[in-house]
C-alpha cells in the first residue's frame, strides 16, 4: 500500500473512530444520580439532561408483582441502596441466580437498561431551566433592543441558528456563545463555576 493510500486509510479509520463515539454518545447514560426521594431518582443524563425517574409509576406499569426481579423497589429504603454502574442504576444487593446450562449458573444483580430508563422518565424542568443559555440570551437580546435578525447580522450567524439557541433546540460551542455576546450584544463573556 503506497503512503497516500495508508494516509487516507489512516484518515477513514479516524472517521469511524468518531462517528461511533457520536453513536454512542447518542445512547442514554446516567452521568450522576442527583438525589432519590421516596419513589423518584433524580438523575444527569450524557445528553446534559436532568431527569426524574418515578419507580412507583414505573413499577405499576410494568405490573410488578411479588415475584418480580423488580419487586424490592417497591421498597423506598431498597431504591435508595442504588448504584451507579455502567452508565446505569444498578442494585447490587437484589440478586438472583440464572441457570445457563445444567452444568452453569450464575448469579446477576438487578441493574436497568439506560434506555427503558430514559423513556420511562420526564425531564426535571427545575434542573433544565438553570442551564438554559437560550432564555438568558433571549433576555439580553431584547434589553439590548435587538431582533434575532439584527443579533445575527452582527454576530455573523443566522436568525434560524439564534432562534434555536434561544429555544434550547441546539448545542452551542463556547467561540461561538462568546461571538455572539461579545460581538452581537456588545457585552463581556464571564463564566463562573460555583
Amino acid at each position: 500500500m503506497g503512503k497516500t493510500r495508508a494516509k487516507d486509510f489512516t484518515n477513514y479509520l479516524e472517521k469511524l473512530k468518531i462517528l461511533a463515539m457520536r453513536k454512542l454518545n447518542k445512547v442514554p447514560r446516567i452521568l450522576q444520580i442527583i438525589n432519590i426521594e421516596n419513589h423518584k431518582i433524580y438523575c444527569a443524563f450524557n445528553n446534559g439532561e436532568y431527569r426524574i425517574i418515578d419507580f412507583q409509576k414505573l413499577l405499576k406499569k410494568w405490573n410488578t408483582q411479588k415475584n418480580s426481579f423488580e419487586y424490592p423497589l417497591l421498597d423506598p429504603r431498597q431504591l435508595a441502596k442504588v448504584k451507579l454502574i455502567g452508565g446505569t442504576l444498578a442494585w447490587p444487593q437484589i440478586q438472583k441466580q440464572i441457570v445457563l446450562s445444567k452444568d452453569q449458573k450464575i448469579d446477576i444483580h438487578l441493574d436497568l437498561d439506560p434506555q427503558v430508563l430514559y423513556d420511562e422518565s420526564v425531564s426535571d424542568i427545575e434542573m433544565n431551566q438553570k442551564h438554559q443559555i437560550g432564555k438568558l440570551l433571549r433576555e439580553e437580546r431584547k434589553k439590548a433592543g435587538l431582533t434575532q435578525e439584527e443579533l445575527a447580522r452582527r454576530s455573523g450567524t443566522t436568525k434560524n441558528y439564534i432562534s434555536r439557541i434561544e429555544n434550547n433546540r441546539s448545542d452551542i460551542e463556547m467561540r461561538t456563545l462568546r461571538k455572539i455576546i461579545e460581538l452581537g450584544l456588545d457585552r463581556k463573556l464571564e463564566i463562573a463555576v460555583v
